[in-house]
């Protein structure tokens, strides 16, 4: 397989410039003592760097995961990630916002490594009150175990949008007009983990884990909900005076023409699956927000 890592297609100036922006800018990090704890894996997961650099380790005995501390309803949440790097065929690093219940609401990226050389894929899905089956699957247009790349959520009443450094992946409207449901009443904690799943990652699980390669190792850094809404006690930072900074603007934001085109060319150039295509998953018909996209 070639590798279609950065400038397989050339990459156009406006899809750069958020890149760009991101080794440009400034980051003040928050403190992943404060903000996250790890829940699993037995000393796997470690927090460094006196609370800036958290990392999550994989061998044959167990992967690791951590969650936030806060629970969030709207906003925008970024987290720079490095993916595991070499050969990671059969790892899956998952980073995702999630409610508690039965009926959980739930925004997935999940990493499914590979071979050493050949692309990682980016899963996406979108669950809402406990039902997923929207995948929609990317390669990336870089090397994502080269360095820490910016991941982010931004989650308000009127659409979700899953970003890469600046740049939209995805976009799941809200569309209960038309009797889709819409994740919107439930508050999500950020979670991730790094486990071991070659029964399915790789190639459909084709490709085994390597464990000769492991420990296997993710990192994360500069984590950032200064733009998200903190719900705790029945109520949201966002109603409070303090809570400024944009986070009203985020609220009903859109996405305007620039990331429009910046969107319609990953699904593009880099879309591998995409849920809404699949006739034979989905033989009585098409999801009914599929249709609407169609036409959009």
């Amino acid at each position: 397989m070639a590798t279609p890592y950065l400038f397989s297609h050339s990459l156009p100036f406006i899809l750069l410039l958020p890149l760009l922006c991101s080794f440009m800018v400034t980051v003040f990090a928050a403190n992943f003592y404060q903000d996250f704890d790890i829940t699993w894996g037995d000393g796997r997961g470690k927090i460094l760097n006196n609370g800036q650099l958290l990392t999550l380790t994989l061998d044959k005995a167990s992967g690791s995961g951590f969650q936030s501390q806060n629970h969030y309803l709207f906003g925008k949440i970024d987290m720079q990630i490095k993916l595991v790097p070499g050969n990671s065929a059969g790892t899956v690093t998952a980073y995702y916002l999630r409610s508690e219940g039965s009926s959980w609401d739930e925004l997935d990226f999940e990493f499914l490594g590979n071979l050493s050389g050949d692309p990682y894929i980016v899963h996406t899905n979108v669950y809402t009150q406990g039902k997923g089956d929207r995948e929609q699957q990317f390669y990336l247009w870089f090397d994502p175990t080269a360095d820490f790349h910016t991941y982010s959520v931004l989650w308000n009443p009127q659409h979700t949008v899953f970003y890469v450094d600046g740049t939209p992946l995805r976009e799941f409207k809200n569309l209960e007009s038309i009797g889709v449901k819409y994740p919107k009443n439930q508050p999500m904690k950020i979670s991730s983990s790094l486990w071991n799943a070659d029964d399915w990652a790789t190639r459909g699980g084709l490709i085994k884990t390597d464990w000769s390669k492991a420990p296997f190792t993710a990192s994360y850094r500069n984590f950032n909900d200064d733009q998200a809404c903190i719900w705790s006690s029945g109520s949201s930072s966002c109603n409070s005076k303090s809570k400024s900074n944009g986070t009203s603007f985020l609220l009903s934001q859109e996405l305007d023409s620039s990331s429009q085109q910046r969107l319609q060319w990953v699904q593009k150039n880099y879309m591998i699956y995409n849920y809404c295509t699949d006739t034979k998953r989905f033989p009585q018909g098409l999801p009914p927000e599929c249709t609407v996209v169609k036409k959009s």
